[in-house]
């Protein structure tokens, strides 16, 4: 937290737009990690360059998951061990 008990949320703008970019693209016909996802769900086979693409573009997506979630506890919070 920064001054006055504030949150500071620009520490999410890097992973945002690494989400926004990175996660997303390609932006047409449909982003990969939707594909992807898509594809689990529907229980289609994956290729080992799927495994890595579903990681790659999956990747900003948790980063900034990760950092909201330490936003919103805080750093007064103990971190589990």
């Amino acid at each position: 937290m920064s001054e006055g008990g504030k949150r500071d949320f620009s520490r999410l703008l890097v992973p945002a737009l690494a989400s926004l970019t990175l996660g997303l693209a390609p932006f047409v016909p449909m982003p990969h990690v939707a594909e992807k996802l898509l594809w689990l769900l529907r229980g289609q086979p994956f290729q080992p360059i799927d495994v890595f693409d579903l990681v790659m573009h999956g990747a900003p997506w948790l980063w900034l998951a990760i950092e909201a979630v330490r936003l919103w506890r805080g750093p007064g919070t103990p971190q589990p061990k």
